[in-house]
C-alpha cells in the first residue's frame, strides 16, 4: 500500500468515484430543499454571529444581575459596618 493510498484510505480511483457519487447525492438533496452553496455558507456565518451575540447577551445579563444585587448588598454592608463601629 503506497503512502497516498494510506493517506486517502483507499485507492485514488475508488475515492474519486465515492466523492463523485456523494457529491451528486448531496447536490440532489440541496436542490430539493432549494439551497445553494451560498445559503450554506451564510447559515454557518449566521450561526457563529448569533453565538457571538448570545455570548455578549449573557455577559450583559450577568452584569445587570450583578448591579441589581450590588444596589442592595453594598448599602447593607456599609450600614452593618457603621453599626458595628458604634459598639
Amino acid at each position: 500500500m503506497s503512502s497516498l493510498d494510506r493517506f486517502l484510505g483507499d485507492s485514488p480511483l475508488r475515492i474519486l468515484i465515492k466523492l463523485i457519487v456523494i457529491s451528486f447525492l448531496v447536490g440532489v438533496v440541496m436542490s430539493a430543499f432549494g439551497w445553494s452553496p451560498m445559503d450554506v455558507l451564510n447559515g454557518i456565518r449566521n450561526f457563529f454571529v448569533d453565538l457571538w451575540n448570545m455570548g455578549f447577551r449573557a455577559v450583559d445579563r450577568f452584569v445587570g444581575y450583578f448591579l441589581l444585587g450590588a444596589a442592595i448588598v453594598i448599602p447593607a454592608f456599609i450600614l452593618l459596618r457603621l453599626f458595628s463601629l458604634r459598639k
